[in-house]
């Protein structure tokens, strides 16, 4: 029960971390969304000029619809800006354009952690299909085999759930670098090439740092449910066990 206990007061705290880092985005987003950039570029004009600045010619730049939709989709070779970024002229709409080409150049050069994750997603897709059912099927087994075969069939297959589940916790844990990585990028390369002055690209790390927020809140609310997924498993094995 204090077990539980404490679970609950972990989601709580992330719950409230994740609902402050989705007020701080869109809060510092709508502030520097009213600043226009002095080179008057739109995030389509940065994404593009960007994308030329780095020799990558097989990735075209589209507009999907929504506010901070925006998203890089390395097998179709596009890189999406939402519709408040696509033609926005603001320092915000620069700096979310620059950061989805981070992720271009990320691929470009073969980072570390951007591969790290590329590998991870289908292992999350799958995943996420198949952790509770073997979980599911590792606890019926252990009832209906382990008395009187003794096997530990059913705690392999549990402790395979498991492990898959913990594979979004991994994700999210990859994601963290490969984001402040782009970030990085993005506020670099609006310097380099003339994007944005030194004084205004102060606005748009406040407006990727803020976004960083999110993907922390998401890896630790991830690694809660994890464990707890963990201990839950091992408790009842434990209990059948003795």
């Amino acid at each position: 029960m204090i077990d539980y206990i404490y679970y609950l007061v972990a989601i709580l705290i992330c719950a409230i971390i994740s609902g402050w880092a989705s007020r701080k985005v869109h809060s510092t987003y709508a502030a520097y969304a009213s600043v226009r950039a002095r080179s008057n570029m739109t995030g389509y004009d940065t994404a593009v000029r960007l994308l030329r600045a780095n020799d990558i010619k097989d990735v075209r730049v589209d507009r999907v619809r929504g506010t901070l939709t925006d998203h890089y989709h390395p097998s179709k070779g596009v890189v999406n800006l939402s519709q408040s970024t696509y033609g926005d002229t603001s320092v915000a709409a620069v700096a979310v354009a620059a950061h989805e080409i981070g992720h271009v150049v990320q691929k470009k050069k073969g980072y570390l952690f951007y591969t790290l994750r590329s590998v991870l997603v289908p292992v999350v897709n799958f995943g996420a299909r198949l952790a509770l059912p073997l979980v599911l099927v590792g606890l019926i087994l252990d009832l209906t085999v382990y008395a009187s075969a003794q096997t530990s069939l059913g705690y392999y297959l549990a402790i395979a759930g498991v492990a898959l589940y913990g594979a979004s916790f991994l994700f999210t844990l990859v994601t963290l670098p490969v984001e402040l990585n782009a970030s990085k990028r993005a506020a670099n390369m609006l310097v380099e090439e003339g994007v944005l002055a030194d004084d205004e690209v102060y606005g748009a790390k406040k407006v990727l740092s803020a976004a960083a927020m999110t993907y922390l809140a998401s890896m630790l609310t991830s690694l809660v449910y994890f464990l707890r997924f963990l201990t839950w498993v091992l408790a009842m094995f434990g209990r059948r066990r003795r």
